[in-house]
């Protein structure tokens, strides 16, 4: 027995797939349409866009040959800043040995007028004045000299070699400065070697205990 659909239904069922061919249609349209309006040499020949190609090729050549000569500039110049950096550690000191300089020529007439002259008074006001220079010339780059004798001891600037016994100064008080101490600006460049008081009434103790 054949079954026969309805008319209606079969009506239905081709309007349902003419909706959906359409809405392909339209679907595959809209796809082209936006791929033409993305594609900016659709309407170039091929000898324009041989032309644009090359052209392309002389602008990166253009910038593969700048960022190359960037390249070259920036070693050249680390290289000169390192060499500047290695000039002035191996030079750091050149100013200040130029600024000694003159403590010695003073110190190699000293010993020359020595040699000739027969007053040792002379001999100590020209060393004197050569000293005064030299610690003039360490004072200008920041190094000086500190006091020490009848201050208290300071194992941050001082060194102890020893002690002594003394009822005239508190302990622990220096009384002896065997090696000037030096600063450095604000840094201590050289501790001062002291001779640090000691109570007598400290070593009785020690001796009955």
């Amino acid at each position: 027995m054949i079954k026969v659909e309805p008319e209606e239904h079969r009506n239905k069922e081709n309007n349902s797939m003419d909706v959906q061919e359409k809405e392909q249609q339209v679907d595959a349209q809209e796809v082209e349409a936006e791929a033409e309006a993305k594609d900016p040499y659709k309407d170039i020949s091929r000898e324009e866009l041989i032309e644009l190609l090359k052209q392309k090729d002389q602008k990166i050549a253009r910038l593969n040959e700048k960022i190359l000569r960037m390249a070259a500039e920036m070693d050249n110049t680390r290289k000169r800043l390192e060499r500047e950096r290695n000039e002035a550690v191996a030079y750091a000191n050149e100013q200040i040995l130029r600024e000694l300089l003159p403590v010695i020529d003073n110190l190699e007439r000293a010993i020359s007028h020595a040699n000739s002259e027969t007053d040792p008074k002379a001999l100590l006001e020209g060393v004197e004045i050569t000293l005064r220079s030299f610690l003039s010339t360490l004072e200008r780059f920041g190094c000086t000299p500190f006091e020490s004798v009848g201050k208290p001891f300071d194992p941050s600037y001082h060194e102890a070699i020893m002690q002594q016994e003394t009822e005239e100064y508190p302990e622990n008080t220096v009384l002896q400065e065997y090696q000037k101490g030096y600063m450095l600006k604000d840094r201590l460049l050289r501790p001062a070697m002291v001779v640090v008081a000691r109570s007598v009434k400290e070593k009785k103790q020690d001796e009955e205990g």
